[in-house]
């Protein structure tokens, strides 16, 4: 005779389990994302959603512009998708940040490098068009920053290849001092026109009359 021993009991069929062990799919934890401001700590840490539009324009925008001047990676690429990355969400915060502006655009542009042109240029072109007026506010400052490109203006790569090349990756100084022109006529108002065309003697006019 088989002597059952105490406290056992009948045997489990295969898969079944207690429902204590047993979690439902509906519980399974997920990953939440918080919300943090710019440059800070957090704002490192996985599942972070930062907020670029909580940052002070007047202390960071200028920082970044400061820093097209850089040619070292990851310097100038922090530089310039900070740039990129603040004036798409900025809005009107932009606006009255241009004057601190004015000096490192002008700093970029005299170090006459051609990498640095051209990431400067395509800057421009963003700025002219990232919020209400900020075409217009530029037009002062013209004097500042137009005398190179007057110089760089018909300074295009004519050798071979390299001209298709350069125009693919956006990097022809001539055709893109060309759009930042038209830009800055598109949006700087009805004295755009006359005082682009008092630094640069050869520019035609994009709008149609």
């Amino acid at each position: 005779m088989v002597e059952k021993k105490e406290g056992s009991g009948p045997s489990k069929p295969a898969g079944d389990r207690s429902p204590q062990l047993q979690k439902p799919l509906g519980h399974v934890k997920k990953n939440k994302q918080q919300v943090s401001e710019g440059f800070t700590i957090k704002a490192m840490m996985k599942n972070t959603v930062v907020e670029i539009e909580t940052l002070d324009y007047n202390s960071y925008l200028p920082i970044f512009f400061h820093g097209l001047c850089e040619m070292t990676f990851p310097h100038e690429f922090f530089a310039r998708q900070g740039i990129h990355d603040m004036l798409e969400h900025g809005g009107n915060k932009i606006l009255p940040v241009i004057p601190q502006l004015i000096i490192p655009i002008k700093n970029a542009l005299n170090l006459r490098n051609r990498q640095i042109i051209c990431t400067t240029l395509k800057v421009l072109q963003h700025l002219v068009a990232s919020a209400d007026m900020v075409g217009r506010a530029l037009v002062p400052y013209y004097r500042q920053i137009l005398p190179i490109l007057s110089i760089f203006k018909n300074m295009n790569v004519n050798s071979g290849d390299g001209i298709e090349y350069s125009q693919q990756k956006r990097e022809n100084i001539g055709d893109l001092i060309q759009e930042t022109l038209e830009a800055f006529e598109r949006c700087g108002g009805e004295n755009a026109f006359i005082n682009i065309k008092y630094m640069i003697p050869t520019y035609q006019s994009c709008i149609l009359n």
